[in-house]
């Protein structure tokens, strides 16, 4: 298993424990979970269109996906997928919203994270 995808399934673990521990809303998990596997399908699908010279998915919807909850499966699909992995303007806008995601995450859901609020 690649790193890329080893820390998207641990972010997964931890929120899954979060939800118990934490009390978080279990809709989070299912958000991130729901987001992340519609996340991954649509990288699968746009990788499918490149390889047969199709129109493909914008890359803003892509990043707007990663920021709503699905950055674990877009993480797993450039990973994985070999997809939108190279690209440098790409990943810098990338890990930018996966930053913002897990700061509103942490700052919502966390309890240390509440304190800041």
């Amino acid at each position: 298993m690649k790193k890329k995808t080893s820390f998207a399934i641990i972010f997964l673990i931890a929120l899954t424990i979060s939800t118990f521990v934490y009390q978080a809303p279990k809709w989070i998990l299912h958000s991130y979970l729901s987001m992340s596997l519609l996340t991954f399908i649509i990288y699968w699908l746009d990788k499918k269109k490149a390889k047969q010279g199709k129109w493909r998915t914008p890359e803003k919807t892509l990043h707007f996906l990663a920021l709503l909850c699905g950055w674990p499966g877009a993480l797993t699909a450039q990973s994985e997928l070999r997809h939108k992995s190279a690209k440098g303007s790409f990943l810098i806008i990338f890990w930018c919203s996966c930053v913002m995601n897990l700061a509103c995450f942490i700052l919502f859901f966390i309890p240390f994270g509440k304190k800041f609020l």
